[in-house]
This record gives C-alpha cells, structure tokens and sequence, in this order.
C-alpha cells in the first residue's frame, strides 16, 4: 500500500487540506469551518495518512493552487495526480476537465461530447461529483446545460463553486468592467507611511497588525455588487453567501451574477423561495428598475465620480444606506479617503488604539480622522484590525 502524507495550508478561500503519495496529488480537501474537520476529512480519504512537510513537488503543487485562488494565472495542468483508486471513467472525465482554462467553462454535455459519449452527461457529472482533487480538476468550471451553475459536491456547495469562478473569472479577464478594476487607488506603502507620521496611537497600531493587506472585492458590475450588498444586510457572512448563491443559481452565467433584466422578469415566489426577505426582495427590484432605466452608473462611471456624488447617487436606491456606499468605496472602488464613522468596528477599534473605556462619538472620531486625511481608507482597515487583535488575544 502507498504511504501518504498531507499538510493543511491557507489560501485566499480558506485553510485547504492536501495529500500525496508516491504518484503524485493524491486528495485536495477544500476549506472546512475547522482545520480538525478538513483534517478528519482528509483522513477519512486517506487512512493512515501521516501529517507531513511538503517534498517539493507537492509544494509546488500548493504555490499553484495558492496562487491561482489569489486570482493570478496559474496553470495546474502539469501538477501529477495519484489516480490509482479513480474509475477509468472519471480519469478520462477528469483529464478533458482539466483542459477547460481559467475563465471558460464548459457544460457536462460538452464534457460528453468530447468524450464521444454524447448520452452521458449524467454520468459525467456523477464522476465531477466524486472528484478527489478539486481546483486541480476544476469541475468548478463545469455547469449545466443553458449556462446553470450546476451542482457541487465540494465543501460550501454552490456558494464555494460561484467564489471560485468569480476569482477565475476576474482573473482571464482583468477588469471585469472599466479599466481599473482590481487596483488600489492609492500607494499604500505612502498611505501608511502618512498615517504612521500623523498619529503617534496609529502608528503603535501599525506596528501591532502589520503590513496592510486590504484587498479588492471584483466584481462583474455595480448592479451586482449592490445586489450582493443589500442581500449580506444584517447577516452571517456565510448566511449570506449561501442566499446570494441561490438566487444567482436561478439564472443562466449564475457565476457572473444576476442582470437587472433577470431580477425583474423573476417572480416574487422564486425570489423569496432563494432566502431572500420581504425588504430585501423589494430593495432588489427597485435596485434593478433604476439600473434598466440608466439610473445607476457603470463602474467605469463611478470610478470618475467624487465619494459624495455616489453616495448621494446610490443612496436613492431602497435599501442602501450611506454605510453601504462607504463599503463599496473601499472594497470595490480602492477610494483612500473613507471613514466609516458609524461603523461599529471602527468605532471599537479606536476605543482600543487609544486606550479608552467608552466608543467614540462620532464628532471625536471625526475630528480625529482629519488627522488621517486622504489616507483614512488605511486607518479604517487598521481599526477594524485592532478589533481582530482583541479577540485572538
């Protein structure tokens, strides 16, 4: 029997689990919610699997995938795969899955065809559901017929499924909609130096958290990136996420997100049947009737807007509040200058930079944001970071 090794290691979706033996990759485990889970799932695989550093053509194997869901390119394709106990079938399934790029996708009826058995595509994906090596064959880039999302049998479902390709897509196509998209509008380096030299309780704080590590959120539109912010209102992130990925699965191109048209030729009863509440119901539509009647800007417009222009512009939609426009200032556009002063987050973490026993109201924070300016986008990540600190502390 071939002895086998794993090691857990991070990625941009989570701590992922993988295994290898003497033919190559032999197990890829996605993100569990703990590693002891992703651990007893590896080992439920794989019995007797020893916990071990990487030689190093696995750990070149784990550089590709880590960087691959980091959003670069990355090709995969050379990694060697153990497939002693996989089904002849699916070796020839997974071999033709493993040809699809970042970035395209391909049906299981086209999988099918190309294995010149045009009557399986149930069979194909009986064998993508039983894939031992996710991400290194991408059945995440392979959906149901007229462009469906499909099934996934990896951890987080669908939801998983719709991350991976939204990182794949932005990826094959760089900005998803205007030419800056995925880019700080910043230097960060001059960013932090200027918030370290302006406040002496910041710069203890930058000294304590680290490099800043803000990273985009892509998206493949503005309407898509307010529908997923009025969905994520007063929710669990993952609570969330699942809700959003089901009301994207109702719709053709799921991993691109639902247009306006879409929404509103959608029935109230299919919408809420996804998760989705009364209000939010209502906030969608009348967020898609403004984007089908040129009310809401591109992203290309909104990149050429001032912060306060867009925030009067889009707080007109039912359902977005000023906080909301804050967030995609930050995490979509990469703005310098926001201060979300009524955020929670921030407010604690500056009650824990400066040592106070009470949150700030909001004219202190205010005034001592000025100190911050055009780089509060930086201070406001390093609060909410000081936050983080407190509860692994």
């Amino acid at each position: 029997m071939t002895a086998h090794g794993f090691t857990l290691f991070d990625t941009a979706i989570g701590r992922c689990g993988l295994a290898w033996g003497g033919r190559g990759v032999a197990f890829v485990q996605l993100p569990e919610a703990r590693d002891s889970e992703t651990r007893a799932r590896v080992l439920q695989r794989l019995p007797g699997a020893l916990e071990a550093p990487p030689p190093p053509d696995v750990q070149r194997a784990l550089d590709g995938i880590v960087a691959l869901l980091r959003g670069e390119a990355s090709d995969l394709s050379v990694i060697a795969l153990d497939m002693e106990r996989v089904p002849p079938f699916h070796r020839r399934v997974y071999e033709v899955a493993r040809t699809i790029p970042p970035g395209a996708t391909l049906t299981y009826g086209d999988i099918a065809g190309r294995l010149g058995a045009p009557g399986s595509a149930r069979a194909v994906g009986q064998a993508l559901g039983r894939n031992p090596f996710p991400i290194v064959v991408p059945c995440h880039r392979v959906l149901a017929a007229g462009g469906k999302v499909g099934g996934f049998s990896g951890s987080g479902g669908v939801t998983t499924k719709l991350r991976l390709l939204a990182i794949e897509g932005a990826q094959a196509s760089g900005a998803p909609e205007d030419e800056g998209g995925g880019a700080l509008g910043f230097d960060p380096a001059v960013a932090v130096e200027h918030v370290r030299a302006s406040d002496p309780a910041l710069a203890r704080l930058i000294d304590a958290v680290g490099p800043f590590r803000m990273r985009l959120d892509r998206t493949s539109s503005l309407f898509v990136a307010l529908a997923e912010a009025i969905v994520y209102q007063q929710l669990t992130g993952k609570a969330a996420a699942t809700i959003f990925a089901r009301v994207r699965s109702l719709f053709s191109r799921a991993h691109e997100g639902p247009t306006p048209e879409q929404i509103l030729r959608a029935s109230d009863e299919k919408l809420r049947a996804a998760g989705l509440s009364r209000a939010k119901l209502l906030a969608l539509r009348d967020l898609a009737r403004r984007a089908a009647d040129g009310e809401l800007p591109t992203l290309a417009e909104a990149r050429g807007m001032e912060d306060e222009a867009l925030v009067e512009r889009l707080t007109q939609v039912r359902g977005i509040g000023r906080w909301t426009v804050e967030m995609l200032l930050m995490f979509r556009l990469g703005r310098p200058d926001v201060l979300p002063v009524d955020d929670y987050g921030i407010r604690k973490g500056f009650a824990i930079a400066f040592e106070q026993g009470d949150l700030p109201a909001r004219k202190e924070l205010e005034q001592r944001g000025a100190r911050w300016r055009p780089y509060r986008t930086v201070a406001s990540w390093y609060l909410w970071r000081a936050v983080e600190q407190a509860r692994s502390g």
